[in-house]
Formats: structure tokens, sequence, C-alpha cells
């Protein structure tokens, strides 16, 4: 079954996030011509303004095609906007969190070394809120995947770089026995957690 033009859009639009996409991307993504395409996001966004149960609409700003929440939706995106990231990460995710921030790039096992425990679900849940990415392969074996901190990392925490990050105190900084790894977590989430509140 072949897929719908305007289904093709949305994926496109709802991938493309804020950046949106231009006319001649949607025709070279699409392979479709650009009066189709005009008619297809004329249908859309008439469907998305008069359907009372769709939180988005399409908008073009400045030749680019966005998805955008509507306007009645604000005071709902507001609440998350309040109810920062970090408050629904595990002890285990903030743990983990900490560690890549000061000592990337890091791999999992190196992370799991200074844990003591399995690390693989919290990388997961923090890859997926966009706190974390792959920066590269270490070297040797398996050439095991080396993780950072992200941009979206430094956004939440008001962060223009890591050089701003929280200062730890020197016994954290050095080589982590299990009560230095304690007071290195400890740390962490008290700087973070004031941090968020600013």
């Amino acid at each position: 079954m072949m897929t719908h033009l305007s289904s093709k859009i949305e994926a496109l639009l709802f991938v493309a996030g804020d950046d949106g996409l231009s006319m001649k991307q949607l025709e070279f993504l699409t392979e479709a011509e650009e009066k189709d395409i005009k008619d297809e996001i004329a249908v859309m966004g008439k469907r998305y303004e008069e359907t009372g149960t769709s939180g988005i609409t399409i908008k073009e700003l400045a030749g680019v095609y966005q998805l955008v929440t509507k306007t009645e939706v604000a005071d709902t995106i507001q609440r998350l906007v309040e109810n920062p990231t970090v408050q629904s990460l595990s002890q285990a995710s903030l743990e983990v969190l900490a560690i890549i921030a000061y000592k990337q790039p890091i791999t999992r096992v190196e992370i799991e070394d200074l844990r003591g425990v399995k690390s693989e679900k919290a990388l997961h849940t923090l890859a997926g809120k966009a706190l974390i990415q792959e920066v590269g392969r270490a070297e040797g074996t398996g050439r095991a995947i080396l993780y950072g901190t992200t941009s979206e990392f430094l956004n939440y925490f008001g962060l223009k770089n890591l050089d701003e990050l929280p200062a730890l105190p020197e016994e954290a900084e050095g080589d982590q026995d299990d009560g230095d790894t304690d007071l290195f977590m400890t740390k962490f989430q008290e700087a973070f957690k004031e941090e968020a509140k600013v």
C-alpha cells in the first residue's frame, strides 16, 4: 500500500522538529511536485484547525514549514516546561549522568566500574531524553561506544559549556572508591538541583 503524501509530510515535519523543512526539501524528500505538496499542506492545516482532538497545527514561518502546538494547549505545555526532565530521572540515571558529565568521553564499562552496577538501562533512558549521546569509539578490542553529554544537557542546566559545571570537592576529583563515589553523586545532585531552580 502506498503511503499517502500527507502522511509523509507529517512524519517529516515531526522528525524535523523546530528546524522545519523548506518546500525544496519537502519536494526532494517526498519526490512530489510543489503544487501537490502545497495542496496537501492546505488540507492538513484545515484538518488540524477544525478538529478539537489535535493539539498541533501546521505553519509556514519564513519559508519553512513546521508542526507547532496550538495556542489552546499553551497552559499544558507550560506545565511540562516547569516540570524539569531531571526530576523524572531515577537515582541510577542521575548517577550515570553525573559520571558522564564530569568524566566524558567515557565507556559503559568505565561507568559501571565507577558505580559497581550495570548501567545499560540508565544509559538508554538518558539517550532517550537527549541528555547524552555517542561521541565516538574507544581504541582497542571491541571499539566500545564513548558517551558524552549533549547541547540539551547544557540547555537544561543553563550552561554555556562544560567548564561551567559545578565544582566538586577535591576528594571527588581523584580516584573513586565507594565513599568518594557516594560523595561525587551527592554533590552532583545537590548542585544541579540548585541550577535547575534558577
